[in-house]
């Protein structure tokens, strides 16, 4: 029974069922790179659709600039959540522009089958040029924002997990270089790349490189 609350647009103030919204949609399969903030690497094959064509359905107004992505809120499931310190629920917030890319796709499954729990069932972001933590899990509301507001891992530590999150080998996090990463499969270390390789997809949303809280 799980739901999709909307902010914004069309369905401003609705709720849309899972299994009814990804009946609209045409199931894909894509093998995206996949960079964690922590250094290490995999390639994943996810199953899911396009977030544009989610956004193109739900009609956001011609006004907005931001997409805001929220995760559940059950402390009593989710134990971990009772931790009143952090700024519950999960949020993660991106451009429209970087919404509306191609590349950018939600997913409802992994490895050929359903999501599980652990990888963010039944619907999660992938935003495979940004660090991981962006690729929120187990959305269930959108919010279509005119201004920009500051997500989870921003409010805790904006210093080394900030709004853009894309990847950049020579922006080092605080406490590790970025330069190299791990990957999980074979244990090798590999140069990384700028915009985790997908430059040449999305390196035309970001006018001004040579600024580094581009990559914060």
């Amino acid at each position: 029974n799980w739901k999709l609350e909307v902010e914004g647009g069309k369905f401003d103030k609705k709720s849309i069922n899972f299994e009814d919204l990804v009946k609209k949609f045409s199931i894909e399969e894509r093998i995206y790179k996949f960079r964690c903030v922590e250094a290490w690497s995999m390639v994943v094959p996810w199953n899911g659709f396009p977030l544009s064509k989610l956004i193109s359905f739900l009609e956001p107004e011609s006004s907005t600039k931001f997409v805001l992505f929220e995760t559940f809120f059950k402390p009593k499931q989710a134990r971990n959540q009772k931790q009143s310190w952090y700024p519950w629920p999960y949020t993660e917030i991106i451009t429209i522009e970087e919404a509306l890319n191609p590349l950018s796709f939600i997913s409802t499954g992994v490895y050929g089958k359903k999501l599980p729990k652990q990888n963010g069932a039944p619907m999660r972001l992938i935003i495979p040029w940004k660090y991981g933590f962006k690729s929120i899990k187990s959305i269930v509301k959108i919010k279509f924002l005119k201004s920009r507001v500051s997500s989870f891992w921003e409010e805790i530590a904006p210093n080394e997990y900030g709004f853009w999150a894309n990847v950049n080998p020579k922006v080092p996090h605080r406490r590790w270089s970025q330069a190299f990463e791990k990957d999980m499969g074979t244990g090798k270390e590999y140069p990384t790349e700028i915009f985790n390789g997908y430059g040449e997809w999305v390196e035309h949303l970001y006018s001004d490189k040579s600024n580094n809280k581009l990559f914060f």
